[in-house]
């Protein structure tokens, strides 16, 4: 992790918005900005063409691409990608987030408001089975990007207080917290609790991760498709799974 740079980038990208003024002016969203600017400060090697597609990034010998969300939108990309250059994408996470509410009329914005839950690298399991035929290629790797970030939203939802079912605006990253690179496919070990007993279950994982149960079913289907953990056995009606040896 760079610090510097990511704050002296967050300064270039905000201050090309005018501030707070500016929220949700930009051409993209600032979370995906920022990323890329902080991946490669050279933008020259930015939006570049690659047989028919766009790479976020591309610098002669990899292919960068931030993904906020829709996975399922880079599966046509990965498979021309992947022949030419590894690539890399990067996924940023909410690990503290603020709330901000902008009146789409006056434009006026709520002081910061914190939400009271924190993000885990564990929620990219769902965008990661959008595209899990390509997890296993040796040429992919993950980055998953903790950030603090405030998050600003329309109140212009259908509840009285235009709260609920409201639309978010743009996120504004306040601080670089972690970064979990997944360089080949041993290092999704690192997206393994380390609280997990040597048998467990999808619940196991759940209690162990805070993910929903879906999500949890998901995250391990992942795990043991990657090979990383394996069936052994059944408890009950539920499956047991244990970590593989290296």
């Amino acid at each position: 992790m760079d610090q510097q740079l990511f704050h002296k980038v967050c300064d270039e990208v905000i201050g090309q918005g005018q501030g707070l003024m500016g929220i949700g002016t930009l051409s993209e969203k600032t979370v995906h900005s920022v990323l890329k600017s902080y991946c490669d400060p050279n933008e020259n090697n930015h939006e570049i063409k690659i047989d028919g597609y766009v790479a976020d990034i591309c610098n002669g010998h990899e292919i960068i691409e931030v993904q906020t969300r829709s996975f399922d939108k880079l599966r046509k990309k990965l498979s021309v990608f992947l022949k030419l250059y590894p690539v890399t994408i990067v996924y940023p996470i909410p690990y503290i987030k603020w709330i901000r509410w902008v009146n789409p009329q006056t434009g006026e914005i709520t002081q910061p408001r914190k939400s009271p839950r924190k993000g885990t690298p564990y929620t990219i399991f769902p965008e990661l089975y959008k595209i899990k035929n390509f997890l296993v290629k040796p040429n992919l790797r993950i980055k998953i990007v903790m950030l603090n970030m405030e998050e600003y939203r329309f109140l212009d939802g259908w509840s009285e207080d235009k709260k609920k079912g409201s639309s978010r605006c743009d996120r504004i990253p306040t601080e670089l917290v972690q970064e979990i690179y997944i360089s080949e496919v041993k290092d999704y070990k690192l997206l393994i609790p380390e609280s997990l007993k040597e048998n467990f279950t999808s619940k196991d994982y759940k209690k162990a991760t805070g993910l929903s149960a879906s999500a949890s079913t998901t995250a391990v289907h992942i795990l043991n498709y990657v090979g990383i953990i394996e069936r052994t056995g059944k408890k009950g009606r539920a499956y047991l799974y244990s970590r593989k040896a290296d």
